[in-house]
């Protein structure tokens, strides 16, 4: 979190915990959030630090909100499978979630009542861990293991969100979730790993999207994240066992 000196995480134990520093300068649980009732697959955390999102292996996507401890509001069971992929949007109402049941959901949040609402779901041929919005009105998805990573965007007519193109990216079988696609505005850089593969691809205003880089690892057992402002790719694999840093270099 940036506006407090606390971390969230969430864990196969099916909890997820709040830390915070103390005065020794050590992590320490402040609180246990307990009511998923299987491992916690994905978490995301809007902007204000007032709401996590969670997906988890019970079907279940959990909104915490922080009044005095956080406290669950809401649970969305249109799932019928395991949830590894959240992203909330820029103006952070809206957030897309996907799993193994072969299906995205687009889930709302009202303005009457704030509360979260599906307004569609999205069948997709094979199932995905990875979703991303770029803006509001455009995100990205990659089936497993799979050489095209899917591009939808928002109909105007009857606000729905439609596949508009594939795009080409290195690929190989794939099993493991714990790497999100993660879009920095800033940088217009989307980093999708896929299989033994991290691509690093660039964006723009028009919607397109051209791969400027594809890190292999000899491994699909592959975690990483990008640092906020881009500048930063850290990752750990299986056959190095290495907290691996790749700094950013505009060409």
């Amino acid at each position: 979190m940036k506006k407090s000196n606390q971390f969230i995480s969430g864990s196969d134990d099916n909890l997820i915990i709040i830390w915070s520093m103390n005065q020794s300068n050590q992590w320490v649980c402040q609180q246990k959030l307990n009511e998923h009732t299987k491992g916690i697959y994905c978490l995301v955390l809007n902007n204000n630090e007032d709401l996590i999102i969670s997906g988890s292996c019970d079907k279940t996507i959990k909104f915490w909100m922080n009044k005095n401890g956080w406290l669950c509001q809401q649970t969305i069971t249109d799932h019928t499978g395991t949830i590894y992929g959240l992203s909330l949007n820029q103006q952070q109402n809206k957030v897309i979630s996907c799993g193994y049941d072969k299906q995205i959901l687009i889930i709302e949040q009202s303005q009457q009542d704030s509360q979260w609402i599906v307004i569609q779901k999205i069948k997709v041929e094979t199932n995905g861990s990875r979703l991303c919005f770029i803006n509001d009105n455009v995100f990205t998805f990659q089936p497993d293991s799979s050489e095209q990573m899917h591009v939808y965007e928002i109909n105007d007519t009857n606000k729905q969100y439609l596949k508009t193109k594939d795009v080409l990216v290195k690929y190989s079988k794939d099993g493991y979730s714990l790497f999100p696609q993660q879009h920095i505005k800033s940088k217009w850089l989307l980093v999708n790993k896929n299989g033994i593969y991290v691509n690093l691809i660039k964006t723009n205003e028009n919607q397109e999207f051209n791969i400027q880089q594809s890190i292999q690892f000899g491994c699909a057992y592959l975690f990483g994240h990008l640092s906020d402002d881009g500048q930063f790719l850290m990752t750990w694999d299986d056959i190095s066992k290495e907290i691996q840093i790749r700094k950013y270099h505009e060409i």
